[in-house]
């Protein structure tokens, strides 16, 4: 009996100080600096690939090498400029690279001899092209023309610049927009009126260290395998994807 006697108690001490904290003014909010952080996002297809291609020659004789990748580099480019005349195109990364012969391990016990200076048994000889294009209808054949000569390093997708300027623009829109559904939202919280608020700082990107950085758009990757020499060449598949522009703010408000 003393035992529900003391939880009746309890629960009446319970009852009396929430009824007494419903009854509390609540604190003034006149003059209140409120921080406000803001996301917002944009998604858009990618309209824009970088195929980078590539051709590399074994040889005993480093010139011999060197002029088979000089002259499929050459024929490489002028498929790919007929291909696909609006395209950008660089030549980057020539490389002669030797190639040694491989040192057997020596016997425990043995005594090590003097070593030799290893002697060059072939070179490896190799050039780079990259490709940036917006006509992605055409890639496929582009790069089936193109791998008859060269072969694919890799492929990257993402937006051209002209795209990315206007959805940048999207983008702070749709951010400044989160940001004030959320001073209204927070207002109310607050028992107050929108039009009670007074914002006086807004720090995109989160420069004042309110927010860390934006995320970095994504982008596709993809591989292909080593170059098949053939009459025809099929198609390669490509997918495009799409990229995601974030961009976060933080505004610092003032009620009146």
């Amino acid at each position: 009996m003393a035992v529900s006697k003391s939880l009746v108690a309890a629960a009446l001490v319970l009852a009396f100080s929430a009824a007494q904290a419903q009854n509390l003014p609540s604190p003034a909010t006149s003059g209140t600096m409120v921080v406000v952080p803001a996301f917002g996002e944009v998604k858009h297809a990618n309209d824009q690939a970088t195929v980078v291609f590539a051709v590399e020659e074994h040889d005993k004789d480093k010139n011999a090498a060197a002029d088979r990748v000089n002259r499929k580099m050459k024929e490489g480019t002028e498929i790919v400029r007929r291909a696909d005349p609006n395209a950008e195109l660089k030549t980057q990364g020539y490389y002669t690279y030797p190639v040694y012969p491989e040192v057997p391990p020596q016997p425990v016990g043995r005594t090590t001899q003097q070593p030799v200076k290893p002697v060059p048994i072939a070179w490896r000889v190799g050039q780079y092209l990259e490709v940036k294009t917006t006509n992605l209808a055409a890639l496929p054949k582009t790069a089936a023309a193109a791998q008859k000569v060269l072969q694919i390093n890799g492929v990257n997708f993402g937006l051209s610049p002209e795209l990315l300027k206007r959805l940048d623009d999207q983008r702070i829109a749709a951010t400044y927009q989160n940001l004030n559904e959320r001073i209204v939202s927070i207002a109310k919280a607050m028992g107050r009126q929108p039009t009670d608020a007074m914002l006086d700082t807004v720090d995109f990107e989160g420069s004042g260290n309110y927010a860390g950085d934006a995320a970095a758009p994504q982008a596709m990757m993809m591989r292909s395998a080593k170059r098949e020499m053939a009459d025809e060449m099929s198609e390669p598949s490509f997918e495009p994807g799409e990229t995601t522009l974030q961009m976060r703010v933080v505004g610092k408000v003032k009620f009146k």
